[in-house]
């Protein structure tokens, strides 16, 4: 149970933070939870046409690359996990993929130094696009209404414009310098005068990109005018990708990850992302361990979960990679035996520097600036997806006339060994840059299910932080009986073995947490709030309950 100390100090935390104490949202027939109430209501009017879950999910990403630019895309990708009515589960990878004409040559020099930002900014940044590529095969494989009336939401959003919120002004504002010095000639995001809460933002270009990928499919983005200009503009801007990149491009259907953990069966996202194997092999090292009884404000608790991310952390990258690539051995790190070795290391009052745990070198997290949505309807049908630019506003390129942003994801390989990407971290060969190939991420769709039923649907943006997130979504629910809603407001701590620190969110630790932990060797580091987290609980008799990250806009749209 949570000790009281902890429901105490949270309740104080959220009513002189936020208001009133937050409660989880409950429904019966059907729930949208993700980053913006627009496109929660989007996909929400699509479960009430009819539609279900997959299709009001494909709704729902692409009003987010409409109204939520500094994530939401078509420009970038992601993945989804799948769970049907018949009780199928699948997941879905359209991750970005490198062009055919890249190589390391092209981002750092012959001492293998950075050549500026090749890598985070302009279109030499962009992988290939891949979330049309994937909102289509979802369709194709799952969708029940037509594909044109799930686009057609956000071509009106883009057409008759969306009102900002002060959040998304002040995201504009930090990065505007920037989208105006690199698209001098299209800029919708730029202004002549600043934008305040309650403007109303337009982006025609887009509307017309998107009435071709409504009348098109995949084609309508991967070949025709879209693909023609969007080569157009890479040639010109100096980028490489080719129409054959485009017309090449392809979704890739893979069965998930799967785990357990004190009886739950845990479904998550295989290689190119490392979520699911860090969340599983960090499950893996806690399942024996007493959370409840410590509880959840407990320093015993903070230090021994700190103490398993580190040794996730350190074997990420060091085996990780595009599986098409390279041989990843999953059997092998989520062996029972392993992760037990693993644990038994652990110390209970002391920490263990990382330096003495073995591992490669860390790979190359995405930016926090990454979105996450949730569905679930009356049927069975649940889809949790995590999508992304990779940085704020991707590489910070809109492709002119079209009206979206490129990723730049590009920025994810490892172009050198030892090289620290724009985040401070260096990489490995597993995830080397190379033709065709996809690069590592962080994201952790994940679900849960408990004799064949759903339990949870958990995920968040945050970078290298999503996996150690989505674990403690699902402890405060599974382990300490937190709601939804709490579950995901709750302050977050993260260890990701280097840097050697644990950071954590404020009000997380308390003065006798930090003195305790730095007496058991651990540093310690006070971040701003980071990731946003959604998660929907499936409960026994029907009622869906569901949770959207106060740090953001995040909404819950549910009937």
């Amino acid at each position: 149970m949570i000790t009281s100390l902890v429901t105490l100090l949270f309740i104080a935390l959220l009513r002189s933070n936020a208001g009133p104490l937050p409660s989880s949202h409950f429904a019966c027939e059907g729930m949208v939870v993700s980053a913006h109430p627009l496109a929660s209501e989007v996909g929400l009017q699509v479960l009430q046409s009819g539609g279900n879950a997959f299709d009001a999910g494909i709704s729902v990403e692409f009003a987010l690359a409409v109204v939520f630019p500094i994530a939401g895309n078509i420009g970038g990708g992601g993945f989804a996990l799948l769970h049907t009515a018949e009780g199928e589960i699948q997941s879905l990878n359209y991750r970005e993929q490198a062009p055919a004409g890249i190589s390391a040559q092209l981002y750092v020099d012959d001492s293998g130094q950075p050549l500026g930002k090749k890598s985070t900014e302009g279109p030499l940044a962009a992988g290939i696009p891949g979330t049309v590529a994937g909102m289509y095969a979802l369709h194709q494989q799952y969708g029940q209404l037509p594909w044109s009336s799930l686009v057609q939401p956000a071509i009106e959003l883009a057409r008759k414009g969306w009102v900002l919120t002060f959040k998304e002004v002040e995201q504009i504002k930090k990065y505007q310098a920037d989208l105006q010095r690199l698209n001098p000639e299209d800029c919708y995001l730029c202004a002549t005068k600043s934008f305040r809460a309650g403007d109303t933002l337009y982006n025609e270009a887009l509307a017309a990109t998107l009435e071709r990928i409504r009348d098109h499919g995949a084609a309508g983005f991967y070949r025709g005018p879209t693909a023609e200009q969007l080569v157009a503009f890479m040639q010109a801007k100096g980028g490489i990708m080719t129409a054959s990149d485009l017309e090449n491009y392809q979704a890739i259907w893979r069965a998930p990850l799967q785990g357990q953990y004190k009886g739950y069966d845990v479904y998550s996202m295989g290689p190119p992302s490392s979520g699911g194997v860090l969340l599983l092999q960090m499950l893996g090292m806690l399942e024996t361990q007493p959370l409840s009884s410590w509880g959840m404000g407990s320093t015993q608790y903070l230090h021994h979960t700190s103490e398993v991310a580190r040794r996730a952390y350190a074997d990420r990258a060091l085996y990780l990679g595009d599986p098409d690539f390279v041989e990843v051995p999953l059997n092998a790190l989520l062996d029972e035996s392993y992760l037990k070795r693993r644990a038994s290391s652990i110390q209970a009052k002391k920490a263990t520097p990382s330096s003495r745990i073995s591992g490669g070198l860390p790979a190359l997290p995405e930016s926090d600036e990454t979105t996450h949505y949730i569905v679930a309807d009356g049927k069975g049908n649940i889809i949790t997806a995590t999508t992304s630019l990779n940085g704020a506003y991707g590489s910070k390129s809109i492709a002119t006339g079209l009206g979206f942003l490129l990723n730049n994801t590009i920025d994810d390989f490892s172009l050198a060994p030892g090289l620290p990407n724009s985040y401070g971290l260096v990489g490995s060969t597993a995830n080397a840059i190379a033709p065709g190939k996809r690069m590592l991420s962080s994201m952790t769709p994940t679900l849960v299910l408990k004799e064949g039923k759903p339990v949870l649907a958990i995920g968040s943006p945050g970078g290298s932080t999503i996996p150690t997130t989505v674990l403690q979504v699902f402890l405060n629910q599974l382990e300490f009986g937190l709601p939804a809603q709490w579950a995901v407001d709750f302050p977050r701590f993260h260890h990701q073995w280097l840097p050697d620190h644990i950071r954590y969110e404020n009000g997380r630790l308390d003065k006798k947490n930090q003195r305790q932990l730095k007496q058991w060797g651990h540093t310690l580091q006070e971040s701003a709030p980071y990731g946003r987290a959604e998660t929907i609980r499936f409960h026994p008799d029907g009622t869906l309950e569901g949770g959207a990250d106060r740090r953001g806009d995040d909404a819950v749209r549910s009937y």
